[in-house]
């Protein structure tokens, strides 16, 4: 695989940090000024929070990369590959297929790229079928409370 091809694989990119981990890439970027750290060092706590169980710290790393992906074009391609999954883990589908969509276009055979991109596909495709499961089953409520309501109308 050429460095021009490689992304971690998903389980590296999901699998949470220690929180001591999590600690030392925070300090790093307050020990280089905060917001003015260096992109490396944001990129990385980025990383980590995408990376944390919590969703306040999935929420906050997709904020810093996203300010890192407008900032700093080099950066673009791991910015999306990390966006797809933070937006992924908060539940943001269509921004995550969005995000994917386009790292997709650009690396039409990375199987990596692409097995990300059937993964937001299929939580879509399942959160679809959920909500149109959820309607059916409210219409079919209301069907049947209104059938009851109009036959003991006519007794």
């Amino acid at each position: 695989m050429t460095t021009d091809n490689f992304l971690p694989t998903l389980s590296d990119a999901v699998d949470p940090l220690y929180p001591q981990q999590l600690e030392v890439l925070r300090q790093q970027v307050l020990a280089e000024g905060g917001e003015s750290a260096t992109t490396q060092a944001r990129f990385n706590y980025a990383w980590g929070l995408i990376k944390s169980s919590s969703i306040d710290d999935q929420r906050l790393g997709v904020k810093f990369l996203t300010d890192i992906y407008k900032e700093t074009p080099g950066r673009r391609r791991e910015c999306l590959y990390y966006l797809t999954i933070g937006c992924y883990k908060v539940n943001e589908y269509r921004m995550a297929k969005r995000y994917v969509d386009v790292l997709s276009s650009h690396e039409p055979n990375n199987k990596q790229v692409q097995q990300l991109k059937q993964m937001v596909e299929e939580k879509i495709e399942h959160e679809s079928m959920k909500g149109i499961l959820i309607g059916a089953g409210i219409v079919a409520g209301i069907a049947t409370v209104t059938g009851i309501f109009f036959r003991s109308k006519r007794k």
